[in-house]
């Protein structure tokens, strides 16, 4: 029994033992895991820190770059950085209007902190700050809210009364969420009212009674002031009033609320659209700020403004146009001047917000010196144009001007006027002729407006003259309305004598209209000068008209030298190309070989493509683009060598062989009825094998494929373009999307297939050519910069949509691209940070994307045109091929136009007119117009 009782006490201490073992090795691995996981947080919280050194020291560069105070915000928080975080708030409030979500949370860690009283009044200044931003229910509930937690101090009722009050004037209206605000302050008057109630079976005194009653007449207002509205859940409101109100609710009250529900059904609608419609809801918006237009209420008016701002804060057309509704019917001052603070402050690149904020302030008599500011604000703003500034100083200038009052020889408002032209003048040619390569006033309407201003309003012709010598010898010498400009300005306030002597100058110098500012001369000697003067004038007007013609005539000569030099190279170049096919022919030709293929490739078919003009149909342009390439291949490797890399893997009598297969093929014309469910693809490589199998693989995609139709030349080859029909409309239209696809390293076009001879203005073009400022147009990129690259480098000033680099046909770069950011104050950040930038030896030029209006060729008259233009022939949806007219004979084409269209029919042409017309005249060269001309 003591053996046994041994063995479990070293057994149980064995157990012990190794119990405790365990419960250290436990521990060990437990302090192991800890310290990994606090070397894990080390790691972060250095990487944090180094991140926010990065963006501190990037908004010390660029302080306007919104996304980087954003990132910077967010991780001074998750650090828990608390002045550093207060600091870059601050920062940022300072620069943009905050958002509701940032001021919320900014507004919670300030109460959090918030211990004394002389706190509490600086979360109130915060909380006054971020109701000013934009239209926030949810920040004017959180600021009663806060103001309850003082009603322990002295006015502390009244300072929330006062608190709600305002809130309900700025959200009480809000369709959806002002109900918030009026049920918050009915709970808060029904607190009040329990406090005033009399103990139960007391009899209350004559104050307590009063009390009471004005405390129940409060309530009782407010049940009827929100059910005069319309607003969500209205009849629970009404309902809540019947059960609450010990007596009938009166007539004119339910009158109202009958009203308000009428009116709450006509919102409807619009409030139902913006509830499922996508962010920013701006269309929805606009429909809605029309509606509330149209009825006429000019609070709701605002307050539709001010949620569609609130979601659209970006959008200066709005802003605009909030504006332009409180400039020209509100005119409340205070309302006017903030809104017009705040567009500016949420598109500051827009330079019209900024025009219409000084004549805002202009209007409201603000102090000068805030105009002032505001002013030196806007230069420092970041306009995308260089008229842009133009546009401002003459806005500061006209304001500027109409503060001196001219009956005064000197004053103190004159100075200034006279220094802000000279720093305008000095501006535009330093800081944003630096910038943008241009100043923007090429016309130096500046110092034209300030020498009208000197001539008329301060009788002081010498200074308008120094002024107008100024304007001349910046490159407006040359332009005839420029010296008549001048000339009006000297004969309204100066003499005949500078009359005259600037006429004459305009007559040596002007190079567009001379022959104007000649008889301008003429014609004031005519009426003010001497006999002198008038043979000094005409001598004068004849020298400079003869020396003009002169001039016109060597240049007309020296353009018709070009026009026949370049006559003959491309002579020569067609010849080169004759002899080299000829040469091609011969080494092709078999020895056996009939004699007949001879003749019929030499024969009538080639008189008739020799007879064809150069210039052909878009589909016919395509075939010579074939020779010229396989041309250009043999040239690369050798006089008439083959390259193993430029042919396809099939061998030359396979070729052969799949040609002529393809050449006695039938020629299929394409149907136009099939237009809407076919698409047109061409820009495709000659050498595909079989174009048929490659690009089924691709448009299957989209839809059933029911043909691919190839086209071919007469040789057998492929032309590079082809029709591709689908089972329905739906699949063609998916079938575009595969645009400028690279298909054997060349960009696919993908258009739709549109008759152009009944749509001969069709054109097709994927994007847009009017100004688009959220996007970029970079040019003077190195060839070899990708897509990925170029996005890199972009990314770093905000978020990039989409981004595309221009090639030419044939897939090759052409150092030029678009980014396309996701709105206009990232890409005017990216143009002040990119442009000039040198990327692998290459100095880039970066614009907001405006491309110029496209020249289009005048039309004919409409009756030159039925006189000599011949009818067009109908050929299909691509025009005709280059062999079609062969087919019918020339007999038959001059008898197709014995008919012409007259003006009120078809008229049949006179026997000596039908004689005439198959006579054709014979074709001018560009040469032999330029002789008639001189001839002349």
């Amino acid at each position: 029994m003591a053996a046994a009782g041994a063995e479990e006490e070293a057994a149980a201490a064995a157990a012990t033992t190794t119990a405790e073992e365990e419960r250290r090795r436990e521990g060990d691995r437990e302090d192991e895991g800890d310290s990994d996981s606090s070397v894990d947080g080390e790691d972060e919280e250095k990487e944090n820190e180094a991140e926010i050194q990065r963006l501190e020291e990037q908004l010390s560069i660029n302080a306007f770059d919104y996304n980087c105070h954003l990132d910077l915000i967010k991780l001074l928080r998750q650090e828990g950085e608390l002045v550093k975080l207060r600091r870059a708030r601050q920062k940022m409030s300072e620069l943009f209007p905050l958002t509701e979500e940032i001021w919320l949370d900014w507004l919670k860690d300030e109460i959090r902190m918030a211990s004394e009283s002389t706190d509490r009044e600086k979360v109130y200044e915060l909380f006054e700050r971020a109701v000013k931003d934009y239209i926030c229910p949810e920040i004017w509930l959180e600021y009663a809210q806060y103001s309850i937690g003082g009603i322990g101090q002295e006015g502390g009722i009244e300072k929330v009364r006062s608190i709600f009050e305002r809130a309900l004037i700025a959200v009480g209206l809000h369709v959806t969420k002002g109900t918030a605000i009026w049920e918050a302050y009915r709970e808060f008057e029904n607190a009040i009212l329990e406090t005033v109630q009399p103990a139960a079976g007391s009899i209350p005194s004559p104050e307590q009674q009063q009390t009471l009653c004005a405390q129940l007449e409060k309530i009782h207002t407010l049940f009827r002031r929100q059910l005069g509205l319309p607003l969500l859940d209205m009849e629970a409101t009404y309902a809540e009033y019947e059960e609450w109100s010990e007596d009938p609710i009166p007539e004119a009250v339910i009158k109202n609320y009958k009203k308000a529900l009428q009116l709450m059904e006509k919102s409807k609608p619009y409030e139902e659209a913006l509830l499922v419609a996508e962010t920013p809801k701006l269309a929805e918006y606009q429909a809605y700020i029309d509606f509330e237009m149209k009825a006429g209420d000019p609070a709701r008016i605002q307050l539709i403004f001010e949620r569609a701002l609130a979601e659209n804060c970006l959008v200066p057309d709005l802003w605009a146009r909030y504006n332009q509704y409180l400039d020209r019917q509100l005119k409340v001052k205070e309302l006017v001047l903030s809104a017009h603070e705040r567009a500016v402050r949420n598109c500051p690149w827009t330079v019209g917000l900024w025009n219409r904020y000084l004549l805002a302030m202009e209007r409201h008599k603000v102090d000068h010196q805030i105009v002032s500011e505001n002013f030196e604000k806007a230069l420092n703003a970041g306009f995308i144009q260089a008229t842009d500034y133009v546009e401002i100083w003459q806005a500061y200038l006209d304001y500027l001007r109409r503060r001196v009052d001219f009956t005064q020889d000197s004053s103190k408002e004159l100075e200034e006027l006279r220094s802000a032209f000279a720093r305008a003048v000095e501006y535009l040619k330093q800081e944003v002729e630096e910038r943008f390569s241009e100043s923007g006033d090429p016309s130096c309407t500046i110092m034209q407006n300030w020498a009208r201003i000197e001539a008329r309003l301060c009788n002081n012709m010498q200074k308008a003259r120094e002024l107008w010598d100024s304007i001349m010898t910046k490159g407006n010498a040359k332009y005839a309305n420029m010296w008549l400009e001048y000339y009006n300005l000297e004969r309204a306030h100066g003499d005949t004598q500078h009359c005259r002597k600037a006429l004459h100058r305009a007559v040596q110098c002007t190079s567009d209209y001379p022959e104007h500012v000649c008889e301008v001369l003429l014609s004031l000697e005519r009426i003010e000068g001497t006999l002198e003067d008038w043979d000094a004038a005409v001598q004068k007007t004849e020298n400079r008209l003869a020396r003009v013609n002169e001039q016109r005539v060597k240049a007309a000569e020296k353009e018709a030298a070009l026009v026949k030099q370049e006559e003959e190279k491309a002579e020569q170049r067609k010849q080169a190309r004759a002899e080299k096919k000829a040469s091609k022919k011969a080494k092709k030709m078999k020895p056996g070989d009939k004699r007949k293929v001879e003749d019929d490739d030499d024969g009538e078919w080639g008189q008739e493509e020799e007879e064809q003009p150069s210039k052909r149909h878009k589909g016919d342009g395509d075939s010579t683009r074939a020779e010229e390439e396989v041309e250009d291949m043999e040239v690369e490797t050798g006089l008439f060598g083959r390259s193993t890399l430029a042919r396809p893997a099939a061998s030359s009598k396979q070729k052969e062989k799949a040609a002529a297969s393809r050449k006695d093929a039938p020629r299929v014309l394409h149907d136009s009825a099939k237009d809407d469910v076919t698409v047109f693809v061409s820009n495709l490589s000659y050498s595909i094998a079989d174009p048929e199998v490659k690009l089924k693989e691709l448009f299957e995609s989209c839809g059933e494929v029911v043909e691919i139709r190839p086209i071919f030349s007469n040789r057998g080859t492929f032309r590079g373009y082809c029709y591709v029909e689908f089972v329905d409309e739906k699949s063609a239209l998916q079938a575009l999307g595969l645009d400028r696809r690279i298909v054997e390293g060349r960009p696919m076009f993908v258009s739709p297939c549109v008759d152009k001879n009944k749509n001969p203005d069709f054109k097709v073009f994927r994007y847009s050519t009017a100004l688009e400022k959220h996007k970029l147009f970079i040019s003077g990129l190195p060839f070899s910069c990708t897509k990925e690259e170029l996005e890199e480098m972009c990314k770093a000033h905000g978020n990039v949509k989409d981004i595309r680099l221009v090639t030419n046909r044939a897939g090759k770069p052409k150092g030029l691209a678009y980014v396309e950011y996701e709105n206009e104050v990232q890409a005017s950040q990216a143009v002040l940070k990119m442009d000039g930038l040198t990327i692998k030896e290459n100095v880039i030029k970066v614009a907001i994307s405006n491309p110029p209006l496209r020249k289009f060729p005048d039309k004919p008259e409409a009756g030159r045109a039925s006189q000599s233009v011949v009818p067009r022939q109908i050929y299909g949806a691509r025009g005709k091929g280059r062999t079609q007219l062969s087919m019918v004979p020339r007999a038959l084409q001059r008898q197709s136009n014995l008919v012409t269209k007259a003006e009120n029919g078809m008229v049949q042409n006179s026997p000596a007119t039908s004689s005439a017309a198959t006579e054709e005249p014979k074709k001018m060269s560009n040469a032999d117009f330029a002789r008639m001309l001189l001839e002349k």
